[in-house]
């Protein structure tokens, strides 16, 4: 007589992602943990308490002894900021645009040199790769009076270009990639080669989808500095239509003469917002690239 062979049913895959993250859980992890947890906790209340300031009244935001959590919710601040002088939509429009722009700049030229110095062959690549090093040696604030002077004679001083124009290459980002392309396997980007492929050719179908996570990292990366660059377009821009976020923020707070607190935390609230979007979409890709870029090459 046959006997029928019936296998156990397999949990299911909801159950084996809670087993391993309880496996993480070990009670030699435990002190681990909670230091991570404290800490977490630690770093986070100041945001927490700059979104509670920015939803209380005007005048319970000065009030003594302080609360963390306000006795009532109010919108007010942020209506104050939105109907101020200082037009803060624009200002958040060409913060958007800018570090919109820049990271894109610097994704194309990062990639396309990384590729060249990892890659190609040509006279002079150790030199001129030891020259783009450079750039983390020179402070950016040596920069400025010399941008200053050539934007004021090229006619492009108080525009938003002035701030795009000297972000859309970085000595970071060709680092990086140059980093990860040597990492990579060569046999694809030589089988291409042998099959009549150029060299642009193999860079957009063999060569760029390998860069997906330095590429994230990278645009993550820009994206903040330049979302929080305040030097440059403090000094280039006077015009408050082509200024940026960081400098609104200044703005906003000479415009009220009373130091209006709930405003402020308002504005600042709106301002890292897409900071903390950023960052918790592709904080991963940061880890996996930094690692790597750095371990690797």
């Amino acid at each position: 007589m046959d006997t029928l062979m019936t296998s156990a049913p397999r949990p299911p895959e909801t159950w084996n992602r809670l087993f391993s993250a309880t496996q993480a859980l070990h009670w030699r992890n435990l002190p681990v943990s909670i230091a991570l947890t404290a800490g977490a906790v630690v770093m986070l209340l100041p945001f927490l308490w700059m979104f509670s300031a920015s939803m209380r009244p005007t005048g319970e935001a000065y009030q003594l002894p302080p609360s963390f959590l306000p006795d009532r919710l109010s919108a007010d601040a942020y209506l104050k900021v939105l109907n101020s002088p200082i037009p803060f939509l624009r200002m958040y429009a060409n913060s958007l645009f800018v570090a919109a722009i820049t990271t894109a700049g610097v994704v194309v030229t990062s990639a396309t040199a990384g590729f060249a110095f990892a890659r190609l062959r040509f006279r002079g690549k150790g030199a001129l790769f030891a020259l783009c090093l450079v750039g983390f040696m020179v402070p950016p604030s040596l920069l400025l009076v010399p941008l200053f002077f050539g934007f004021a004679a090229a006619g492009i001083l108080d525009s938003i270009w002035a701030i795009i124009l000297p972000g859309l290459a970085s000595s970071l980002g060709v680092f990086m990639m140059r980093q990860f392309m040597l990492s990579q396997p060569r046999e694809l980007e030589e089988a291409a080669l042998i099959d009549g492929a150029s060299y642009l050719q193999v860079f957009l179908k063999v060569s760029l989808p390998q860069m997906g996570p330095p590429i994230a990292a990278l645009s993550i990366i820009t994206f903040t500095q330049s979302w929080n660059n305040f030097v440059l377009p403090l000094v280039l821009t006077r015009k408050a239509e082509a200024m940026t976020l960081p400098v609104g923020l200044l703005s906003l707070a000479d415009a009220y003469g009373d130091f209006s607190l709930a405003a402020l935390m308002a504005a600042v609230t709106m301002a890292v917002t897409p900071l903390f979007v950023v960052f918790l979409i592709g904080q991963r890709f940061i880890i996996e690239s930094v690692t790597q870029s750095g371990l690797k090459g």
